[in-house]
């Protein structure tokens, strides 16, 4: 019986602690699900807020991409205008040059204008003499060239007079001749050089041959072209081999006319 009563009174107190337990709970029930609306309401605003910020986002990085773009633009249109300045430039600098000279050129022809006028001449007399002495500047180049044929054309006569008239002469060559050899054949001792008839070479003519101003032999010619001759090398005269670019010049040089 006692048992029994002990085990009502438990019960009992069980049933008391849980309806008190429960009213508890009841009472912080609405504050949890004020709290959980709160919870849930400033969640979606930051939620709300994150995607806002994305799309701010996501917005600013395409303008970053079309700022970066103009500016590689911009920059490749200052380089291209700073390039066209600089060519500008140079342009510039290339007439103002031609502008200098060509203006110390008009102030020279004034000048020289100006002194023919003072002597009494006109412009069209001073281009009459102009021309007077270009033509006579042709005309004296004309007469020194016929010269020149003439005084080679004497001295070949001359050196072939002589061989009549004195077998032992020697050819004379023009004093200031000088001509270089361009090819050896040392079997048959002879060479061929860069001078011929027009620079005054003779045949029978004698020519020594100098390297870095030694002597190293002599030959005589024995062949005349217009600008080559040939040449044997002479007995008795071999100082050192001859080779290709050594230096000729007159053995019996020609007297200055």
């Amino acid at each position: 019986m006692l048992l029994r009563i002990s085990l009502i009174v438990a019960i009992l107190a069980a049933l008391g602690a849980g309806t008190l337990g429960y009213l508890e709970v009841s009472k912080q029930i609405p504050a949890l699900i004020a709290q959980r609306d709160d919870e849930k309401g400033l969640k979606d605003t930051a939620l709300n807020q994150l995607a806002t910020t994305n799309k701010i986002l996501v917005k600013t990085q395409g303008q970053l991409v079309q700022t970066q773009q103009e500016l590689a633009d911009t920059h490749t249109k200052l380089d291209k205008a700073v390039a066209a300045v600089s060519v500008q430039q140079k342009r510039a600098d290339e007439l103002a040059d031609k502008l200098n000279t060509t203006t110390g050129e008009r102030d020279d022809a004034r000048n020289q204008l100006a002194a023919y006028t003072t002597i009494g001449l006109t412009p069209e007399a001073v281009t009459k003499l102009n021309k007077q002495y270009k033509s006579s500047l042709a005309a004296i180049q004309v007469l020194n060239d016929e010269k020149a044929v003439l005084y080679r054309t004497i001295t070949r006569l001359t050196n072939e007079l002589a061989k009549y008239t004195g077998p032992d002469s020697d050819v004379k060559l023009r004093a200031d001749l000088r001509g270089k050899i361009l090819t050896v054949d040392p079997k048959w001792s002879f060479v061929v050089l860069d001078v011929g008839e027009d620079q005054g070479i003779i045949n029978g003519g004698e020519l020594l041959v100098s390297r870095e101003g030694k002597l190293v032999s002599k030959v005589i010619v024995r062949s005349v072209d217009k600008g080559r001759s040939i040449a044997n090398v002479v007995p008795g005269w071999n100082f050192g081999s001859v080779l290709e670019g050594d230096q000729v010049s007159p053995a019996h040089p020609a007297p200055a006319s």
